[in-house]
């Protein structure tokens, strides 16, 4: 009787020892005296204890941290950079038996390759054209981690670190190039004002009347401020008459020149 409650003690510690509890998100690859099994899905499983070893892998995203790696561009200027790289497992048998820790070996092709990539690239497309290193990346990266079972989602450059130095270069040449992009636009404006210009004394060469009302329009702008003088310029066409008129009846000291008429004279108190 007390031999029968040992071996059912036994055995009953045996089964607890051999039971193993696989959760949703992972999967386990099992060795049985050194032989690989079929890799083992979530729920209860048994095992044979100092006979089957097990090695749970977790099939969820892993966020891995680069850390910031000393750089030189293309163009010589050196940068410190550190990204980001969200990767996860899709084959727990290729993780286990093709590489000796995925997590660790993926990190290390992850700084290599972050280094070789912006190695390759000058400082303007390191800091504007990120995505397209983004990509260059984790196309790299996925090449070297796709035997071992690992897909690599996403890569992302999170910081780029420049000497002080040229980050005040940077800031003159922004600068500069603001000043420049001023003056063109400036200079544009002048030369479309001087076309209107142009065209605007064209039309008003064809039609006198259309230049007399222009005076008028002057005379009246002018009468708004608090000028004390106003002089205002009339063709010779016009007082033509008036001068002949004068020259007739006259000073003989009135010649044919063109004159500037003083047309009015007014003081502060006029208003």
């Amino acid at each position: 009787m007390i031999a029968a409650i040992t071996v059912a003690l036994l055995l009953l510690v045996v089964a607890v020892a051999s039971m193993r509890v696989l959760k949703e998100y992972e999967r386990g690859v099992a060795f049985r005296l050194g032989r690989l099994r079929e890799p083992l899905g979530p729920g209860v499983r048994l095992l044979l204890p100092g006979v089957d070893k097990l090695i749970r892998v977790d099939l969820r995203v892993v966020t891995l941290t680069i850390p910031p790696q000393e750089v030189i561009t293309r163009d010589n200027v050196p940068a410190r950079v550190n990204a980001v790289v969200l990767f996860r497992v899709t084959d727990p048998v290729k993780s286990v038996m093709s590489v000796e820790n995925h997590a660790v070996a993926t990190s290390q092709i992850a700084q290599t390759t972050l280094r070789s990539v912006v190695g390759r690239a000058d400082l303007d497309t390191l800091l504007a054209h990120r995505a397209d290193l983004n990509e260059d990346l984790a196309k790299s990266i996925a090449a070297m981690t796709q035997p071992w079972g690992v897909e690599v989602e996403v890569v992302e450059i999170k910081d780029v670190e420049i000497p002080e130095a040229m980050q005040r270069a940077m800031a003159r040449e922004a600068e500069a190039e603001r000043e420049r992009r001023a003056k063109v636009i400036n200079a544009r404006g002048e030369l479309q004002a001087s076309a209107e210009l142009r065209d605007a004394a064209k039309t008003l060469s064809e039609s006198p009347a259309s230049l007399q009302l222009r005076y008028l329009q002057t005379l009246l702008e002018l009468g708004a401020d608090h000028n004390s003088t106003v002089v205002f310029p009339l063709p010779i066409d016009i007082i033509g008459p008036f001068l002949d008129a004068v020259r007739g009846t006259a000073a003989p000291g009135i010649n044919g020149t063109s004159p500037v008429i003083r047309a009015a004279e007014r003081t502060p108190h006029d208003h």
